[in-house]
């Protein structure tokens, strides 16, 4: 990974892209790609679409990522000035009190969700209460100063800076799925100086964490994709803390992660597969017997049945402030994209022999 690649990724980690509220990351995201892209484009909600135009006679193939993180939004503004909130997505109420946050309103504010010191609590009745159960303290005397600052459907996000760990290995918030929409971005990068015969484009979809609903959108608009590959974070199951009977086979810095079952593609699957083995790049595999809990279960279903594929970046502690990448799992990625569109034209069209 360059410094400009690098740069790229650095930006779209600072800033906030909770799910209804990605415009800013997708600014990051549509900047960066005009640098390459034939044609750079958003849809009514803010879906980003990037595109190489290859041979007409060659495939079509959509590497995707969503830009949306998860999140709070504050639903109520209390007179003695503390805030109410919501989940925006899947936030884990274990791990969010006594964490900085940021209110983005009209002007950013900062607060904290608040935690009773140990000193006034019972520890035998300690438990982690629901996020409506818990609020946001921005340092205001009462509700008319509050409103001053902030409003009800404000969104919230915990401040978290990415840190630098040991070796290629880095911590942030929202790593779930910037990092996906990096790669797809960086994918078709790759495939653009590769001048490869397929047409490519790079998706950067909003609002996957509420139901994946940009994939839906981008399902339907992008009406002449042949093949879909869905970019997102996978659980990286090689911390000590994992209970033995939730260990799989993913672990950090081992490579990217090309999922078997349920809405993949069993001819993507393959093509994936081949790719990384002509390209030296290492894979895992994951199982997905039911979903895949990624915008792949959007797309597959898509105008009657579209071909897709999840390919993923292992991820330690996912949905919490502090998620673990390597990025060296993360470039990785985007060869293998580059890979797969390369191979795409030698492989259609993508069909079981029934």
């Amino acid at each position: 990974m360059n410094e400009p690649q690098r740069a790229f990724l650095d930006d779209l980690l600072a800033t906030a892209s909770p799910s209804g509220f990605e415009t800013a990351s997708q600014r990051v995201w549509t900047e960066y790609v005009r640098e390459f892209a034939d044609d750079v484009s958003t849809d009514a909600y803010g879906n980003a679409i990037a595109v190489h135009e290859g041979d007409s006679d060659a495939p079509t193939i959509a590497l995707t990522g969503h830009a949306d993180e998860i999140g709070f939004i504050v639903r109520d503004v209390l007179d003695d000035g503390f805030l109410r909130i919501a989940r925006i997505g899947g936030s884990d109420r274990t791990v969010s009190k006594g964490q900085h946050v940021t209110v983005h309103a009209a002007e950013p504010v900062q607060g904290v969700i608040g935690q009773t010191a140990i000193h006034l609590r019972d520890p035998t009745e300690d438990e982690y209460e629901d996020i409506a159960g818990q609020f946001v303290d921005i340092g205001a005397a009462d509700a008319e100063e509050a409103r001053e600052h902030v409003e009800i459907g404000d969104p919230v996000t915990f401040s978290t800076d990415l840190e630098e760990l040991v070796g290629d290995r880095i911590a942030a918030r929202g790593i779930d799925n910037r990092a996906g929409t990096w790669a797809a971005a960086e994918g078709l990068r790759r495939a653009a100086d590769g001048d490869v015969d397929a047409t490519v484009y790079a998706v950067s979809t909003v609002q996957e964490e509420v139901g994946l609903q940009g994939a839906r959108m981008v399902g339907v608009d992008l009406d002449d994709v042949d093949a879909f590959v869905a970019v997102d974070v996978t659980h990286a199951t090689d911390n000590p803390d994992v209970d033995g009977e939730r260990q799989g086979p993913v672990e950090l810095g081992a490579g990217p992660v090309v999922t078997r079952g349920s809405a993949n593609h069993p001819v993507l699957v393959d093509l994936a597969r081949a790719a990384a083995a002509d390209g030296d790049v290492d894979v895992q595999l994951q199982a997905a017997g039911t979903r895949t809990g990624t915008d792949a279960d959007a797309f597959y279903t898509a105008r009657g049945g579209v071909p897709s594929l999840n390919v993923s970046i292992p991820n330690r502690y996912m949905h919490t402030p502090v998620e673990v990448i390597d990025t060296g799992d993360l470039d990785a990625v985007a060869d293998l994209l580059a890979a797969i569109a390369a191979a795409a034209a030698e492989t259609s069209p993508f069909a079981v022999d029934v």
